[in-house]
């Protein structure tokens, strides 16, 4: 099978499992943020997927790997743990905000939500831009001789990729409407946190030059905060 194939084989997947338990929990189509949602996550994927096909096919390869090597065995847990929070999340927030609703979220707070998502998905696509290496997984790739990247977003924090999805996971539930789905995703958090302190300390261990680079970036997350 081609990249091609796969990268899109990959997107309907993903764009199926994340829309059935959407609707399923709402138990209704006639949902506009869900539809907003998804029409905002998977026209940036689908797009993303033709620029990367065209100019970096490489990583694309990388990013749709279910099983790449040498990926941490504590990474592996962790995005077992991920993928049941994105269920969760994805079951919890129509129940709340359509079929029961729970929460009462007001338009303008619907629309910051929808926002943050568009933010997210400027501040990832520069990553991309300038990270060849960006792995779904932890860890370090080897084969395709990784380097430290220090330009770009690099050079003001040293995770920006967590600092875009932060947006992404805040902005999710406020754009579907959901207390609850906030609730949920801010105990999820920390977990992001933990990883990216995890994740530096494979790239310390396994990736040259990364230890200079620490003392040349010293925020993770967010310029002069952490």
């Amino acid at each position: 099978m081609t990249l091609a194939l796969k990268a899109f084989a990959w997107f309907v997947f993903g764009f199926v499992l994340m829309a059935l338990p959407l609707f399923l929990a709402a138990g209704t189509i006639a949902w506009l943020a869900g539809w907003t949602y998804l029409i905002l996550l998977y026209g940036w994927l689908f797009i993303g997927i033709l620029l990367l096909l065209r100019y970096n096919p490489g990583l694309l390869a990388e990013r749709i790997n279910v099983s790449p090597p040498n990926q941490q065995a504590w990474d592996k847990v962790f995005v077992v743990l991920l993928n049941l929070f994105l269920f969760a999340l994805l079951v919890l927030m129509p129940l709340d905000a359509v079929r029961f609703h729970w929460s009462q979220m007001p338009l303008w707070l619907q629309v910051v939500g929808a926002i943050a998502l568009v933010i997210s998905f400027v501040l990832m696509s520069l990553v991309f831009r300038e990270n060849s290496y960006l792995s779904a997984t932890v860890r370090v790739q080897e084969e395709r001789g990784q380097t430290v990247i220090t330009t770009g977003l690099y050079h003001y924090v040293r995770h920006p990729m967590y600092a875009g999805a932060l947006f992404m996971f805040l902005g999710t539930p406020l754009l579907l409407g959901s207390w609850y789905g906030m609730v949920l995703t801010l105990l999820f958090l920390p977990a992001l946190i933990v990883r990216s302190v995890l994740e530096e300390r494979t790239l310390l261990r396994e990736l040259p030059g990364y230890s200079t680079y620490m003392t040349q970036v010293k925020y993770r997350l967010i310029p002069y905060v952490w």
